[in-house]
Order: C-alpha cells, then sequence, then structure tokens
C-alpha cells in the first residue's frame, strides 16, 4: 500500500490509500481532474453544463412543501433531485464521470452500486455517450432494487452480482476496484459516492455540488434569504456535500446530515454487525476504499456489516470532507431509524403527493425533530420508484400508522 501526505486531505481524513498497481491511474485520474473540471481545459466544464441542461434537465426546482410547513409550524422547502433524469441527484456526478472518461480517451466503464441509482446513472451516461458499462452490485442488493437492475439492463449495461460477505455495497465496491486494478490502462471507474482515493471525494462533490449552487440562487430568489438549514441525508455523502458545499461559508445556515439509525445504534463486536449506518455519529477512524475517514468497525479494526432499511444509505463509511466538517463541528450528523424512515416515506407521499427515495425519508423524517423556525430546506435526493416492493414488505411486517391499509398483501 502507499500513501501521500497531503493529496486529498480534509483534516486528518482522506488520502490516497491504495495498491502500488492503482497509483498510476489515480495520478492520471488527479491530472484530468485537474485540466479539465479545476481548469475547464477544451471547454470540459462548459460541455458538461450543458448536458446537464438538456440531457438531465437541470435546474431542478425549489418548492414548498405547504402541508408540511403547517404541520411543523416551520417554511419546509423541497430541493427536488428526484425530478433529475433517471429519478435521482447521481446523473450529476455518473455524467460527468463519464464524459471526463470520453476526455481521457478511455474506452471502458466500470461502477459500483448499492440502491441501484448510481448504477442506472451512470449505465444512462454510458448509453448517452456510447461507452461500454459494467455495474457491480451486491446480490442482497440486487434482489432488493430489482427494478433498478433491469432499468441498468436496459440501458446495455452489464450486471455483475457479488455474492461475497453481506452482498451490498462494500462488497460491490471491492469488486469494482479488483477490476480496475488489472484494467486501469481503457478502464475509468465512476465511483458514485464522496468516497474513495484523492481526487474522488473533491471530484464528486464538485460535479454534486451544483445542487447547493442551485438551491443558494433560488433560496435567495424565492424567500429573498437564506435557509436557516439544510437537511440531507447521509450514506457516503454525495447528496450530503452536493446539497451543503456552497452554504458550508454561511455560518448562520445548519447543516444536518441524516443517517440511517436503522434498528439500534452501536457495534454488535461478536457479530461483527451494526444493526445501522451511522458511521458520522457513531463511527471511529480507519481506512476503507483507499481514504482514511469514520467506519463502522469492531475494536480491533474489522470492518462489520452494516444496516439500514434503504440499500442507498447501507454502507459502513463515510467521505472523508464529511467526517472533516462533523469533527470540526459545522455539520451535525443525526440519525432516524428504520421506522421513522419508512413513516416519512408514507407522510411526504400522502401528504405532498411525493413519492421519496426511502434514502432521501430519512431527511424528511428528521423534521419530526427538527425544533428551528425555518425555512428549512430539505434535499430530496430520490424518487422512491425503486423501493415499492421494499416499502410494501417492510410496510406489510410492521405497525406503521402513517401507511396505507395493508391487508390486502398480506398472505
Amino acid at each position: 500500500m502507499s500513501s501521500t501526505d497531503d493529496a486529498g486531505k480534509f483534516g486528518d481524513y482522506g488520502g490516497q490509500y491504495v495498491p502500488e498497481v492503482l497509483m498510476p491511474a489515480v495520478e492520471e485520474l488527479e491530472d484530468a481532474y485537474e485540466r479539465y473540471v479545476l481548469d475547464n481545459e477544451d471547454g470540459f466544464m462548459d460541455d458538461f453544463r450543458a448536458r446537464l441542461r438538456d440531457f438531465g434537465g437541470r435546474p431542478t426546482p425549489l418548492g414548498r412543501a405547504d402541508n408540511l410547513s403547517a404541520r411543523y409550524g416551520v417554511d419546509v422547502y423541497l430541493k427536488r433531485e428526484d425530478l433529475l433524469h433517471g429519478g435521482a441527484h447521481k446523473l450529476n456526478n455518473a455524467l460527468g464521470q463519464v464524459l471526463l472518461a470520453k476526455y481521457m480517451g478511455k474506452e471502458r466503464i466500470i461502477a459500483e452500486t448499492g440502491a441501484g441509482q448510481h448504477g442506472t446513472a451512470t449505465a444512462m451516461a454510458a448509453a448517452y455517450l456510447d461507452m461500454p458499462c459494467e455495474i457491480y452490485m451486491g446480490r442482497t442488493d440486487i434482489n432488493r432494487q430489482r427494478p433498478n437492475v433491469f432499468r441498468m439492463r436496459t440501458h446495455g449495461a452489464e450486471v455483475n452480482p457479488v455474492d461475497v460477505g453481506s452482498g451490498t455495497l462494500k462488497e460491490a465496491t471491492n469488486e469494482a476496484m479488483r477490476d480496475w486494478a488489472t484494467t486501469v490502462e481503457d478502464t475509468h471507474y465512476v465511483i458514485g459516492s464522496v468516497v474513495g482515493p484523492h481526487p474522488f471525494p473533491t471530484m464528486v462533490r464538485d460535479f454534486q455540488s451544483v445542487i447547493s449552487e442551485e438551491a443558494r440562487r433560488q433560496s435567495e430568489e424565492q424567500l429573498g434569504r437564506l435557509p436557516e438549514a439544510v437537511i440531507a441525508c447521509a450514506g457516503g455523502g454525495s447528496n450530503t456535500m452536493g446539497a451543503f458545499h456552497e452554504f458550508i461559508g454561511d455560518d448562520d445556515v445548519a447543516l444536518y446530515a441524516v443517517e440511517a439509525g436503522g434498528s439500534g445504534l452501536g457495534v454488535e463486536e461478536g457479530e461483527e454487525y451494526a444493526p445501522n449506518s451511522a458511521s458520522l455519529g457513531t463511527g471511529s477512524v480507519g481506512v476503507l476504499h483507499g481514504a482514511k475517514t469514520k467506519l463502522l468497525q469492531t475494536g480491533e479494526g474489522q470492518i462489520v456489516e452494516s444496516h439500514s432499511v434503504s440499500a442507498g444509505l447501507d454502507y459502513a463509511g463515510v467521505g472523508p470532507e464529511l467526517a472533516n466538517l462533523v469533527d470540526e463541528g459545522r455539520v451535525t450528523p443525526v440519525n432516524v431509524d428504520d421506522d421513522a424512515a419508512l413513516a416519512a416515506f408514507h407522510r411526504l407521499s400522502r401528504e405532498e403527493g411525493i413519492i421519496p427515495a426511502l434514502e432521501s425519508s430519512h431527511a424528511v423524517a428528521y423534521l419530526e425533530e427538527y425544533d428551528g423556525d425555518g425555512p428549512v430546506i430539505v434535499n430530496v435526493s430520490g424518487r422512491g420508484d425503486k423501493d415499492l416492493d421494499t416499502v410494501i414488505e417492510e410496510s406489510t411486517e410492521r405497525d406503521l400508522p402513517e401507511a396505507p391499509d395493508m391487508e390486502v398483501f398480506r398472505s
């Protein structure tokens, strides 16, 4: 393994902890990121922004949630990333990275996915830009996200099931890393969150920061002021950093990262299992997938299986920049459990006519605990069509007063 002392560091977090065989690819990507993304060489960013508008459908709206505002007594505004082409914020980053791969002369795309939103977005972008694409996905996630698996294959992508371990995002990322290590010359690995070795956390954040760039401008235009708080769910942290980035310098805007509390906090050391995915609030420092960050692990440093009813939040780590912002006190980590997220799914569907992704439902659920004066912006990172099978199954098993009558689904 090799590491650098200052590349992509956020306080004590970040860096490049990768096998030697991957360092040429990481260095090549770092050079391309600086030239094309930071310096707009060959008009890359102009091209990217135009494609986000014409293919992705940006900007997405910021809309007042009248019924939730009345319910909580504060003005609640929803940033509608669910209305982005593909139904989730993931396209912002996937389109940027696949386009960057084209500029770099790469001939093949690989990616990992958990909930399938990143895999779907990457498959869409690869089809749009005529690039062969393979997606690694854990078997557990394949079984609970079947619609997104079908969408990826419909777009022409190969979906490679990962059967080892818990069959979730961590194992899928491991397999994608192994693929990349043997195909670096012609393949670009599209990481889906603000995780991994530098420059991925910074680059993914930059592609996703269009969310907060728009939300900040829309807030000033529509509210005549900045919001009191921005609330976003946090798994790896891509929508979180995208929603927060342009507000970080605004000290009067509170930033809440809502993690998956699952069915309980803490780590069951003997089982090497955490019944949650709350690494920001309860994790400890370690290295995972090429970066130092906060992780769910045993006292001996063994990464544990995580849990969330939401596949997209079911990850034992978190982006290094987000971990540092929590340490600095700029971002407040909070969590809601599976029941609260499911209840919020039904509440937003019934009271606002919006079916949110289970990931986004965690952010919506936190409104039950929020005690500020408002206005607040909640980032609806994706739509919940993909989660309907899970919600039907989980709601049938639980006694949720917010759910519709589930009797018809009981056998």
